[in-house]
């Protein structure tokens, strides 16, 4: 894989790191839901401090992240090493909303997403997509992700 396209693929993927929501969205949640939004936020302000730990406690322990369409990666020592790569770029999303659905104790949040970013040689980058995570509550109460594919826009297009 080209180094080009390896960043393009950490870069899309990280559609969580820095959000901007409108109130609406947030403020139509109910409580479960809103759990389930704070942790795609507890991911994102981990990412934002390139606190490994804090980001790989947003998954469970044989989570799958799409970094490149139809590619998912389930190996947690892969994603770790995609996440920590991606630290030295610094990328800015925005979403034009957040859905989050619940079911019992399976979760699916949705969001479209705008990405800006700078390659490490400086070329300016801009992408967007749609987010697509699936997040299971724990048995201590709190949600983690299962899958999170920041592709999910990819069969439309084809």
């Amino acid at each position: 894989m080209k180094r080009t396209t390896l960043i393009t693929a950490i870069l899309t993927s990280l559609l969580l790191t820095k959000s901007t929501t409108y109130a609406g969205d947030i403020k139509k949640m109910n409580q479960t839901e809103k759990d389930v939004y704070s942790t795609i936020e507890n991911m994102t302000n981990a990412f934002h401090k390139g606190d490994i730990k804090g980001l790989m406690g947003s998954y469970e322990d044989q989570a799958v992240v799409v970094f490149e369409p139809h590619k998912p990666a389930s190996d947690a020592d892969q994603i770790r090493q995609m996440f920590e790569g991606a630290f030295q770029i610094n990328p800015n999303f925005t979403y034009a909303g957040h859905d989050v659905f619940v079911s019992g104790d399976i979760a699916l949040h949705i969001a479209p997403w705008q990405m800006t970013g700078k390659t490490p040689d400086g070329a300016d980058i801009q992408q967007s997509g749609l987010s697509v995570a699936v997040l299971r509550k724990q048995v201590d109460g709190s949600w983690l992700m299962v899958i999170d594919n920041p592709h999910g826009q990819i069969l439309m297009a084809q």
